[in-house]
Order: structure tokens, then C-alpha cells, then sequence
């Protein structure tokens, strides 16, 4: 998914994306580009349980 593909989703639709993405152990530049877009959108990262690593 490109950056742009990225923007379009919505907040919980990329937060569902991060999670799976996390659980399926895909690419951690994908799983950062989407961590980034949390970040850029405020969401709190705090209600994310699950991290990469």
C-alpha cells in the first residue's frame, strides 16, 4: 500500500491494518509507514497494545 493508499483509509480501518499487519509479521517499513500515519493523525499509541519487536 502506497503512502497515499495510507492516508485514505480511515482511523479505524488503519488502526484494524496495523494490527493485522503486526499479527501477519509483514515488513516493519510498511509497519512504520503505518505507525507514522497514527502519529501524524494523533492518535495515542498508547491504546495500541501491540508493538513491533
Amino acid at each position: 500500500m502506497s503512502d497515499r493508499g495510507i492516508k485514505q483509509l480511515s482511523d479505524s480501518l488503519l488502526i484494524q491494518s496495523y494490527h493485522k499487519a503486526i499479527e501477519l509479521n509483514l515488513s516493519e517499513d510498511f509497519i512504520l509507514q503505518m505507525r507514522e500515519e497514527l502519529i501524524a493523525r494523533s492518535i495515542n499509541m498508547d491504546n495500541l497494545a501491540i508493538q513491533v519487536g
